[in-house]
């Protein structure tokens, strides 16, 4: 007797024992987990991904070495669609899904509806705020799913404060999403920060306050020479060549640039777009944003969108072996620098959550690869269309094309209906056609793309990017390092092409251990990443994967 009681005894003190581990490991398991304060979302406009090592030499400690040093870094990411473009790319980056879910095709693509062409935030039942221009009738009703930023403002009941910021309407407004709190861009016509009546209906105080500072004249008020000695840009081509765009009422493309003469031949307030400078007004502004609206202070996780945009411009206008954008990206190294280190005075590091990415990169300018013998050039696009439009009206009387857009060819279904034509025929004449086009690589009919799956190369990123009601039908890719002729300076992009795809991808600060991966990362994984980082939902038409070594 006394042996079975010792025997109860024990199985008792086990099963108690056993309960209270159970009990605790779901008490833990069922704690969740802390959030940051504070996520900072950082995209630049046309940032190749060699950039970092091309101008690590230039960097200080405290910018894009400080976000490698301390962070971890994607250094295989890639967008896998196209058009590589600036609209789309800000999209997929926060929608964590391609152009043929999110709906953001292009910057602008022809709308078949209307027969005008759309722009991506282009929004005419809204006005703008600050503005009286038509820069203020935006809003991100375009974009057809959710963004992490909207996901993380529904997770909290709204209590999340949603900003996006950027010199481009577009690269505000469509990563802050449809429920933020507010977006605000760049006006040139006034050097004024602006928003819309998607948001509020006037700006707050301290927008205004910031806008009286007049900072955009202030920074143009200067001209815009080299950071350092000119001798010392030695990753670039000599400042004066034949490859880059020269601002009216310049002689040479070359330093300095005379900025207070020159603005009012280019543009007047705008012109700070194309210069280093409107990185500096970008980060100015971002910096008072956090500071006047209290973000990183509130019980839930806030999150700022910020973009720079002024690469872009520059690499459009100098291309990417120019002493111009060398000196911008070690001009916004500086920029960085600063505003990380405010984050780190007003929010903290271990408090907020930080990443770096680009909406696209950038391929050489194709004169310069032409002078080096290799393959390149321009694709004289009006002179294709003129030949096209004259073969189909020779064989079916009518020219059936509205417009070629996107390097996508729209047709006049009314048209191809009134005639009795087959639509698959006319779309397999055009591709058979376009085919023989010079600099042409391939060319894929709307219905080769609704009725065929592709899972590699070309064709595959070309049917991600194509959204059945706002792309066109017949679609067609350039040779790689071949252009449209829309300038013979400076660059350009939206190819399927690694020169184009190809972007640093890093994540900084919150529950982010230093390191590095070479493993194959889509940009669409970005956005699942952080919600399985935030434990929040996916964007509702989210298609990429969490990177596992962020997420263990």
């Amino acid at each position: 007797m006394k042996r079975i009681t010792i025997v109860l005894f024990s199985m008792t003190v086990m099963i108690t024992a056993h309960a209270q581990t159970t009990n605790q490991n779901l008490k833990t398991s069922s704690t969740p987990a802390l959030k940051p304060k504070l996520v900072v979302g950082i995209v630049i406009d046309q940032m190749r991904y060699d950039y970092i090592y091309r101008y690590w030499s230039k960097f200080g400690n405290d910018g894009f070495k400080r976000l490698i040093a301390e962070g971890y870094f994607c250094r295989n990411t890639n967008y896998n669609y196209v058009p590589t473009y600036t609209g789309p790319g800000h999209t997929s980056i926060y929608t964590g899904t391609t152009p043929a879910v999110h709906g953001i095709v292009a910057n602008d693509w022809y709308n078949k509806t209307t027969g005008k062409d759309m722009y991506c935030a282009q929004d005419d039942n809204v006005n703008g705020v600050g503005t009286t221009t038509p820069e203020g009738k935006r809003s991100p009703a375009n974009m057809l799913t959710t963004t992490i930023t909207d996901e993380l403002r529904l997770s909290t009941n709204m209590k999340s404060k949603v900003i996006g910021v950027a010199l481009k309407d577009r690269s505000a407004i469509l990563p802050a999403g449809h429920t933020a709190n507010a977006a605000y861009w760049y006006d040139g016509s006034i050097g004024s920060f602006i928003t819309s009546t998607y948001y509020m209906k006037e700006l707050p105080a301290w927008v205004n306050d910031f806008n009286k500072k007049e900072l955009a004249k202030k920074y143009l008020s200067q001209p815009w020479n080299t950071l350092l000695p000119i001798e010392q840009y030695t990753e670039s081509l000599p400042d004066d060549n034949k490859y880059e765009t020269i601002f009216k009422g310049e002689t040479k493309p070359t330093f300095p640039h005379n900025l207070p003469e020159t603005q009012k031949l280019n543009g007047g307030l705008n012109i700070i777009r194309a210069t280093p400078f409107g990185n500096s007004l970008t980060k100015d502004f971002a910096i008072e944003t956090i500071k006047s609206e209290n973000m990183g202070k509130n019980t839930a996780t806030d999150f700022l969108a910020v973009s720079f945009s002024s690469p872009d411009y520059i690499g459009h206008s100098y291309g990417p072996n120019s002493v111009e954008q060398e000196d911008d990206y070690i001009r916004l190294d500086k920029d960085l620098a600063e505003l990380l280190s405010f984050i780190d005075a007003q929010i903290g590091k271990n408090n907020t959550l930080v990443f770096l990415t680009a909406d696209h990169a950038a391929p050489e300018v194709p004169n310069y690869l032409t002078d080096l013998k290799i393959p390149s050039g321009y694709v004289h696009e009006k002179k294709i269309l003129d030949t096209l439009k004259k073969e189909l009206n020779k064989v079916y009387g009518d020219t059936l094309v509205l417009a070629f857009k996107n390097q996508q060819l729209f047709l006049n279904h009314k048209a191809i209906a009134e005639k009795k034509l087959s639509q698959v025929q006319v779309e397999g004449f055009i591709c058979e056609f376009m085919q023989t086009m010079p600099n042409v690589s391939e060319v894929i009919s709307a219905n080769t793309m609704n009725n065929t799956q592709f899972t590699e190369g070309s064709r595959y990123l070309m049917q991600k990017g194509y959204n059945a009601n706002r792309s066109g039908d017949v679609l067609v890719n350039y040779l790689p390092a071949y252009i449209d002729d829309y300038s013979p300076t400076g660059t350009t992009h939206g190819s399927p092409y690694s020169y184009d795809t190809h972007v640093p991808l890093i994540f900084y600060g919150w529950n982010i251990k230093q390191g590095s991966t070479a493993d194959q990362i889509y940009i669409t994984d970005l956005a699942a990443t952080l919600a399985m980082m935030l434990n929040i939902q996916f964007p509702n038409g989210c298609t990429g994967k969490p990177i596992s070594n962020l997420v263990k």
